[in-house]
């Protein structure tokens, strides 16, 4: 469980440094002379805060759920196996909720020290960076304890909900071993796929109305933020019948070998582990590109409507925003590999007596390591050209939503439009690009390792 109570701990000083972010930054706009009594920055610094707090907790669900409903499959045997000596399965479903709040409770808390000591230490290194003095800034507020409470009570719920697949299995089926669901047997959950396809339409028909009421009011930043949580959301419950696929097509691109043939089929063989760990990193891509796009779009519009170049006042506004929001691109980034380290380990440990078999029937220890690292490969490749996608769309559309409704004279003609590109800059996405290549070898250190320690003979006679 130690990697749970990692994740939770990652998830909750996530959500405490974006609070406390945002709060630091709202301090240093109400400093500025020239723009801290507008009331239109009260309603964005407003609207910003809850956005940022809405993906905090998003972020912190996600990852905590899918890295435990992970650990939970893995136990399925030993569960069986004290339900078929008398354990009830309320019993067993009891003591999974009560680890999990234990769970969520301690990586909360370290989350919650750790964050704000990170947090401090940000203010600080700005303060002197930028030469700050004065700054009316509280780090220690009430609203930093919500992200805590929020992963306390998504890991217990994950793990509630995690347990109900274990549960379902009677005890003399899981005697056999646990083996997670194919893909043929995942494709044909009727109800599971039309929620998801439910959720991605109405996610996207309230993304196209936030960017609609956007050439009216910046409000429609809400409602599109609300159409990408239903949309994303959809995605990551249909996640299990989309990614497989597409995992295996880019796993064809790695040749025809026998190594790379089983690194890409493995996809289909464990559609829901291979999915979890697949939608964390592109939650992580698509958060990053997300706001990268966002902040370089509106920079570009208020650089054309101040008529080319902006004062050097809001430049430094804008590039100080730019930094703490990159800042963050580290700590989604560890969130997304420690999801993915943790995924892989599991995975590998659960197929001990599969790649036993496998060296056994004359794969070296070379090839076996190369598999698993193919599969690595496989996920993020996959994952970062999806969130690269996602992340360039609602970062488009935040913009939209914010800035349509400003009417800005790009050519100097007099004519004035409301439509705005998307601004994509080179920097963060190669700086993505290559955090992903590192992800996969870091991710991949620890599974190949394990994947040869256990001797062949070992292997097989493990159940």
């Amino acid at each position: 469980m130690g990697a749970s109570v990692l994740v939770a701990a990652i998830s909750s000083a996530f959500g405490v440094i974006l609070l406390a972010a945002t709060a630091y930054l709202s301090a240093l706009l109400r400093a500025d002379p020239y723009i801290g009594d507008s009331g239109t920055l009260s309603v964005v610094l407003a609207i910003l805060g809850a956005l940022l707090l809405g993906v905090a907790v998003y972020v912190a669900a996600i990852v905590t759920a899918n890295t435990f409903a992970t650990v939970v499959a893995g136990r399925t045997r030993r569960i069986a196996l004290l339900r078929l000596i008398g354990s009830s399965a309320r019993a067993q479903r009891a003591e999974l909720a009560r680890q999990g709040l234990v769970v969520g409770v301690l990586g909360a808390v370290m989350g919650l020290v750790g964050g704000t000591a990170v947090a401090a230490a940000g203010v600080g290194v700005a303060e002197a960076a930028l030469g700050l003095e004065g700054i009316d800034f509280d780090l220690v507020r009430g609203e930093l304890l919500l992200p805590a409470a929020i992963v306390v009570l998504t890991t217990w719920a994950a793990a509630w909900a995690g347990s109900r697949r274990v549960l379902d299995v009677t005890p003399l089926q899981a005697l056999g071993g646990s083996q997670e669901r194919g893909y043929a047997e995942v494709s044909g959950r009727r109800g599971r796929h039309v929620a998801a396809v439910a959720l991605m339409v109405a996610g996207a028909a309230l993304l196209a109305l936030g960017v609609v009421m956007g050439l009216v009011t910046p409000l429609g930043v809400i409602v599109a933020f609300v159409g990408g949580i239903l949309s994303f959301t959809g995605l990551s419950i249909g996640s299990v019948l989309v990614m497989p696929p597409v995992l295996r097509l880019v796993g064809r691109a790695f040749g025809s070998g026998a190594t790379a043939r089983l690194a890409a089929e493995n996809a289909l063989r464990q559609p829901e582990r291979s999915s979890r760990m697949a939608i964390g990193v592109v939650m992580g891509v698509t958060l990053v590109t997300m706001f990268a796009v966002a902040l370089e779009t509106v920079e570009r519009v208020l650089a054309v409507s101040a008529g080319g170049e902006l004062p050097e006042e809001m430049t430094t506004i804008i590039d100080t925003f730019a930094a703490i929001m990159m800042g963050l691109v580290a700590v989604s980034a560890v969130i997304a590999a420690v999801g993915l380290v943790n995924l892989l380990t599991i995975g590998v440990v659960q197929r001990r007596r599969e790649l036993g078999l496998l060296r056994a029937v004359g794969l070296s220890n070379t090839q076996v390591r190369r598999m698993v690292l193919l599969e690595a490969l496989h996920i993020t490749m996959s994952a970062t050209l999806a969130g690269l996608v996602l992340g360039v769309v609602y970062g488009w559309a935040g913009a939209q939503s914010v800035l349509g409704s400003v009417q800005v004279d790009p050519d100097g003609t007099g004519s004035t439009f409301s439509l705005v590109w998307p601004a994509v800059p080179p920097g963060p996405v190669v700086a993505i690009v290559v955090a992903t290549a590192v992800l996969t070898l870091v991710a991949a250190v620890v599974p190949t390792r394990l994947a040869t320690r256990v001797s062949p003979v070992e292997a097989l006679a493990i159940d």
